[in-house]
């Protein structure tokens, strides 16, 4: 139940469940319901029992039993409701006809079957399957087949919930169809007419009848779509609202062998949901569909009298969201590069005003965890550090607090160079017909044929098939153009302009755990680059995430709007967003493993980010020892739970020779550092073995290992490192250039922490993560890797005519006009 979908949280209370299947489990052509309700109800369709050519569709019809019965193991009263009877009689009369008919009668126009007389010989044949079926999983069914017009005596619905009880207590599955064979109906599959018309509103019906928590329908289609499950267009309808929903919804054809249809599910789920009980529609082919509806599982499309509550966040709230979000960019790109900047200095001011309540909000998130038992690693990046003396390598020294420090890289990012509309590249080009450039050129008419121009000619025209009497002066040009630069002034000043400029990407999805800082600079960020923001941080930081939302938003003007950053809070709605590919477009995961895993195995949306830190740092045997206790002690303890912390420790073999190796050890040990060992160190050095040398410790511990040389290290960290950041120590310059080139890591340092690797420290003012992969962005990702490129032609009336006798040249230009 931890991946319980919100909206359906009331299958917590569930008992007693209704489910429908259709006739024809061979869902093709046909549309599907499941309805979910309290008490539970299974309807089962035509659509689902039976194969395309009338036959009995076994396999499936045992799969449903196989979930029927794990729910009656676990308590559920189960209530089937089927349908199907029909369409296996029809396939059995026709086949008893065909054998019994000669040839001279096959030749004759064949009668349509009798309806009633298909549906008496059915029952019989679907119930003994379903008594078979059931039989060999350890189940009794009982078979009760009712009309309409038993609906209308009190006494007989009286007599039905008794009987249904006694059943349910004694944990046998009662299976209802309506008889057809003695129904008062004319035409089955026609007469709309009384208390029950289909099988669908009979389920309906029992739902009310028997006191149902759920109705299940199933059908041949996941659920309810906005349009023809077969058209690309049409999406599937989580959450059904009538009031929203009822006049966009096209539905398609009606079953194929059933009376319904879509048309006929929607209507019997929405008078049982209306009347108080959840009903669900989901495809009957999946897998362990029924089980999943009451584990909560977003599947299927729900039917609630409450619907239109869980619309505010879900399916409406989702999408509304990214929406907003690129509607209120496109305001930003249209504001000028000071209006831009001028909205982040506001931010920066906003959180120096609002500290002391963002400190309050923060320290009781921190208690909640520490009270939760989180690891030490991720209360460490929860934490928002009221303020610390700072000293790297003698190089810088903070005294802020960490929201001070926020407020002033917000501020470095608002005196940045304007990143959007930055012209990359300016190219002039021309294109014209050769004969006219030619007339428009007559002083090269008299141009003088050198050897070198006769060689080329030669060679020019034999490969385009022109024999050398066939050369005209316009050949000789194309050479001196291509070979001398030659250049007609006049030719190039009605060229077309093209540029090459810095574009924003759009709308960004970043998902990450634990850090509220994080949220800062993501903002920052997104405004600088002119990009909508969604973000949804870790419920650890639940109230940290909330109140920096608050004080940055209401930052934004109203020329903008609020919704430019959106913030989602609840862990449902991912699943729904990282669909959204045509709305979102870019997913920053900020977080463990598992979840960078996760999310780019779950969407279509180009994910940026890196799964894991493992960084080295490599002490070559010329290294200087002081230095390298030195870099070493920084890169592990400066910030443990950072992804640029050194989780490996690599150690040139003679240093271990010399007692080098022993110094840095006991550096670490005096600094709290728990040392693990690969096989080398591990016996060298008494150390306990690590489980993996692909290991992110995020905490105050690493693996150490000796190794023969540079070459070897460098084959080391391909082989168990996470392409983030790696560090050489060593004096030998040409080993340190060996390794600097030879690492195919984002960050590769020489003599420095691998701490170092930070957007801000970058100079980037910001960042929003650092990027593992090698397309897009590298590296920390700062405002540059929030943007991509587009093209800007300027003309004056210029058209291609299929490039009919065309040449096109080129001439790169000033980037600034």
């Amino acid at each position: 139940m931890e991946t319980m979908d919100s909206t359906r949280a009331f299958v917590k209370d569930v008992k007693r469940v209704i489910v429908k299947i259709p006739g024809l489990m061979c869902f093709t052509d046909l549309e599907a319901d499941i309805f979910v309700c309290r008490s539970r109800v299974l309807k089962v369709g035509t659509a689902v029992v039976t194969r395309p050519d009338g036959r009995l569709a076994v396999g499936r019809l045992g799969a449903l039993c196989e979930q029927i019965k794990e729910l009656n193991s676990q308590d559920y009263e189960v209530i089937l409701v089927t349908s199907g009877a029909v369409g296996v009689g029809r396939q059995r009369l026709r086949y008893r006809k065909l054998i019994h008919s000669s040839f001279a009668d096959l030749q004759k126009p064949q009668s349509e079957l009798d309806g009633k007389a298909c549906a008496a010989v059915g029952q019989n044949g679907l119930m003994a399957l379903y008594d078979s079926l059931f039989s060999q999983l350890d189940v009794s069914s009982a078979q009760l087949l009712v009309t309409d017009t038993d609906f209308r005596d009190p006494d007989f619905r009286l007599q039905l919930t008794e009987t249904v009880k006694s059943l349910l207590d004694l944990k046998v599955i009662p299976i209802f169809n309506e008889n057809d064979a003695i129904s008062t109906r004319k035409a089955p599959y026609e007469d709309s007419s009384g208390i029950f018309w289909d099988n669908d509103s009979l389920a309906a019906l029992l739902a009310l009848e028997l006191g149902a928590d759920l109705l299940i329908l199933l059908s041949d289609v996941e659920g309810l779509y906005s349009g023809p499950p077969s058209d690309p267009n049409s999406k599937l309808i989580h959450t059904y609202i009538k009031e929203k929903h009822l006049g966009e919804i096209t539905f398609g054809d009606k079953s194929r062998v059933g009376r319904g249809g879509m048309t006929a599910k929607v209507k019997a789920a929405v008078y049982a949901a209306y009347a108080g009980i959840p009903v669900v529609i989901t495809s009957g082919f999946a897998s362990n569909n029924i089980i999943k509806v009451l584990q909560g599982d977003l599947v299927g499309t729900l039917f609630h009298q409450d619907a239109h509550l869980f619309a505010q966040v879900k399916d409406i709230g989702a999408r509304q969201m990214a929406v907003a979000a690129r509607e209120c960019s496109r305001r930003l790109q249209a504001l000028s590069s000071g209006e831009r900047s001028k909205i982040l200095l506001e931010i920066a001011n906003a959180l120096e005003a609002n500290e002391e309540q963002i400190q309050t909000e923060n320290d009781a998130d921190v208690a909640v965890a520490q009270q939760d038992g989180y690891e030490k690693s991720l209360i460490a990046r929860l934490a928002l550090k009221p303020g610390k003396e700072r000293d790297c390598c003698n190089l810088y020294l903070f005294f802020d607090s960490q929201v001070k420090r926020l407020a002033d890289a917000v501020r470095a990012l608002a005196n940045m160079k304007e990143p959007i509309g930055d012209v990359l590249k300016r190219t002039q080009f021309q294109y014209q017909n050769g004969e006219e450039w030619w007339n428009k050129s007559p002083s090269l008419t008299s141009l003088q044929m050198t050897p070198l121009l006769c060689a080329w000619t030669y060679e020019h025209v034999t490969s385009l098939g022109i024999e050398p009497h066939q050369v005209t002066p316009f050949h000789r040009l194309l050479y001196l153009n291509s070979k001398l630069s030659l250049r007609s002034e006049a030719y190039l000043a009605a060229g077309l302009v093209l540029e090459k400029v810095t574009s924003p990407l759009g709308v960004l999805l970043i998902i990450f755990e634990s850090r509220p800082d994080a949220l800062v600079q993501i903002a920052s960020l997104a405004i600088r680059s002119g990009n909508g923001l969604l973000l949804k941080g870790g419920k650890e930081a639940k109230r940290s995430n909330a109140i920096l939302h608050k004080v940055i938003t209401q930052a934004i003007p109203a020329n903008v709007g609020k919704k430019l950053i959106g913030l989602v809070t609840s862990r449902e709605e991912i699943p729904e967003l990282l669909q959204l590919d045509d709305v979102i477009d870019l997913v920053i995961p900020r977080g463990s493993n598992k979840l960078v895993t996760q999310i780019k195995a779950s969407t279509k949306i180009p994910v940026l980010g890196h799964a894991d830190g493992i960084c080295h740092v490599y002490v070559d045997k010329s290294a200087n020892i002081d230095m390298a206790k030195r870099v070493v002690v920084d890169a592990k303890i400066d910030y443990p739970a950072a992804c640029n912390a050194m989780e490996t420790l690599l150690v040139h073999k003679d240093l271990e020779k010399n007692g080098t190796l022993n110094e840095i050890i006991v550096e670490l040990g005096i600094k709290g550092v728990t040392l693990y060992g690969g096989p080398r160190a591990s016996s060298s050095l008494n150390l306990p073995e690590a489980k993996s040398f692909h290991q992110e410790y995020s905490s105050l511990s690493c693996t150490v290992e000796i190794v023969d040389d540079v070459k070897a290290a460098i084959e080391h960290i391909h082989q168990h490192g996470s392409a983030h950041t790696d560090c050489i120590i060593a004096e030998d310059t040409e080993v340190a250039e060996l390794f600097l080139h030879q690492v195919d890591s984002c960050a590769v340092f020489h003599n420095a922490s691998t701490r170092f690797c930070d957007g801000f420290r970058f100079g980037l003012g910001a960042e929003v993560g650092v990027s593992t992969s090698r397309i897009h962005a590298r590296g920390p990702v700062g405002v540059e890797g929030l943007l991509t490129t587009r093209w800007i032609l300027r003309g004056n009336g210029q058209i291609v005519d299929g490039d009919k006798g065309v040449v096109y040249t080129h001439k790169d230009l000033p980037q600034t006009a």
